[in-house]
């Protein structure tokens, strides 16, 4: 996630400086056209601005329209890892509370008690690490992480998740959940079988009731892990994403025909057609950029949800609910990038 206010102009030509050059030699080409058909054959190759202009109108809408629902999917991914963070809390909160060692069974040690509270907050923690590396893998459909710097790319393979998640879960279990097909939803699995032991064992550590409780925080983790699986595993409507840019294009092929024939009526200004059309097309082609950047918001690009910095925020959060003082430092913006 981009975090400056303005973006800086280094990041902007990473994205535009092609575009920019194609449209000066193509509006260059459309505007030597127009001379040598006028002088040689006094024949008038412009385009008059009214269906030009209808055009235009016509993609800006539509390009428009692509944007909103592009943003609508980022800002949902955002709202839904908004909820992962405070069922994190919850989770946190009332696995401190509920696990205790004044048991209607008898009293439990007091370092059995705070070795089970451990094991169920970082097996959480490993629960949002996977599913963010599972997140971040790259789709066909995915945008190439074109102006992120090489040093804030961040591993998919399950060999780095396993050197990631190694701290919050045991050997075996990490490599029992990292063998199948969805390592998060394992997890969440795991959590539950945990907890139905701590309520059959004696004596138990936590009773029914609250037993409910907490295996209502996983449902809600599982609803919260299919809605980020379900805007990952569907692509933004491809009818919509291809014809916008579709459409961009024709308009700004056509774009210096309109322009010139505009110029040529008002004198010797006929090559301020090229100035122009690059203005326009840039603006154009922007507006299709950003949506296109925008539709896919795990897929670790610059303007994705920042869910490396959200799992650091939680696992702070959770490691000083349980007393702990080795904690990571706040995730901080990198070359103004927030992952």
């Amino acid at each position: 996630m981009y975090t400056r206010r303005n973006i800086r102009w280094g990041i902007i030509l990473k994205f535009a400086w092609w575009q920019i050059l194609l449209f000066i030699v193509w509006s260059t080409i459309a505007t030597a056209i127009f001379l040598y058909f006028q002088q040689y054959y006094q024949f008038d190759v412009s385009m008059p601005l009214a269906p030009l202009g209808t055009i235009g109108v016509a993609v800006a809408f539509y390009v428009g329209f692509k944007n909103n629902q592009s943003y609508d999917r980022f800002w949902e991914a955002r709202k839904i890892w908004g909820g992962i963070v405070n069922v994190s809390r919850s989770w946190g909160n009332q696995i401190i509370t509920f696990v205790s060692a004044a048991t209607a069974d008898g009293s439990a040690n007091e370092n059995e008690v705070h070795e089970t509270r451990r094991k169920l907050v970082y097996r959480h923690l490993a629960w949002i690490t996977a599913l963010r590396y599972q997140l971040r893998r790259k789709t066909p459909w995915g945008f190439e992480p074109k102006g992120l710097p090489k040093k804030l790319v961040q591993p998919t393979d399950i060999e780095a998740l396993k050197r990631q998640a190694t701290e919050f879960l045991s050997e075996n279990e990490l490599t029992v959940v990292c063998s199948t097909q969805n390592a998060a939803t394992q997890i969440l699995r795991r959590q539950g079988e945990h907890l139905r032991k701590l309520i059959e064992e004696k004596p138990r550590l936590i009773e029914e009731f609250r037993f409910i409780a907490l295996m209502d925080l996983i449902t809600e983790m599982y609803a919260l892990q299919g809605k980020c699986e379900r805007i990952k595993n569907t692509p933004f409507p491809r009818q919509y994403a291809y014809f916008s840019t579709v459409f961009v294009w024709i308009f700004n092929i056509l774009l210096p025909f309109g322009i010139v024939g505009e110029f040529a009526n008002r004198g010797n200004f006929i090559w301020l057609t090229v100035p122009l059309t690059v203005v326009i097309s840039w603006i154009f082609f922007t507006m299709e950029t950003i949506g296109d950047t925008s539709e896919d918001p795990f897929e670790n690009f610059l303007n994705d949800v920042p869910m490396t910095a959200l799992c650091t925020t939680i696992e702070i959060d959770l490691k000083q609910m349980l007393g702990e003082t080795d904690t990571p430092e706040p995730a901080a913006p990198t070359n103004d990038i927030l992952m």
